[in-house]
């Protein structure tokens, strides 16, 4: 079973890489199968937020409000005259609402980070002080500092991010690339770990 899951995995990638040379709009087509994907996706949370709502299950009040929430979105963004997303209704909607949301939620995961540095002081102390250390450059490097001394933060944040995070990124890629090419062909050629 396994063995035939790797091998319609390899089969449906060479396939799309085969197709993406020889017709070059496969990219378009996976953009539409994701937009497909997320619009599948919002429709099944609206259905089954829907259906708690009707069943009297879960929590109530989060149901009405997340189901407010994306029919405003999508009446903004979908009335007759609008322009889509970049529309300024959609634009005041996601910057006075969805915008604190998101900070929110990126304060309470410092939060979470705190937590764990701490737990794992009491485990691993090398490991976690380079944890640290790096979680407290990348905090000083994007912060919001005006004049010489922003631009300069601005600077060693670009270049941290130009530089060792997209070597590391690219060295990801490589031994991704690598593993797949390995995994591909040794299910190509029916080898399993017993035939090591």
């Amino acid at each position: 079973m396994r063995r035939s899951i790797l091998t319609g995995i390899v089969l449906v990638t060479g396939l799309l890489v085969l197709l993406d040379l020889m017709i070059g709009a496969v990219n378009e087509l996976l953009v539409l199968l994701a937009a497909a994907a997320a619009v599948g996706g919002g429709a099944t949370l609206a259905v089954h937020h829907a259906r708690n709502l009707a069943a009297g299950d879960g929590d109530s009040v989060a149901s009405i409000v997340l189901l407010l929430g994306m029919a405003a979105i999508l009446v903004a963004g979908l009335r007759p005259g609008s322009s889509g997303s970049s529309d300024p209704v959609v634009l005041w909607l996601v910057a006075a609402l969805l915008a604190p949301i998101a900070a929110s939620v990126f304060a309470l995961l410092f939060i979470f980070l705190l937590v764990a540095i701490r737990r794992g002081f009491t485990l691993r102390m090398r490991e976690t002080a380079v944890l640290a250390g790096a979680a407290a450059l990348v905090i000083v490097l994007l912060l919001p500092v005006g004049g010489g001394a922003g631009d300069w933060l601005a600077a060693g944040a670009g270049w941290v991010r130009d530089v060792p995070l997209a070597g590391v990124f690219r060295g990801l890629l490589i031994g991704i690339g690598i593993l797949v090419a390995v995994s591909a062909a040794r299910s190509l050629m029916g080898l399993d770990p017993d035939d090591e």
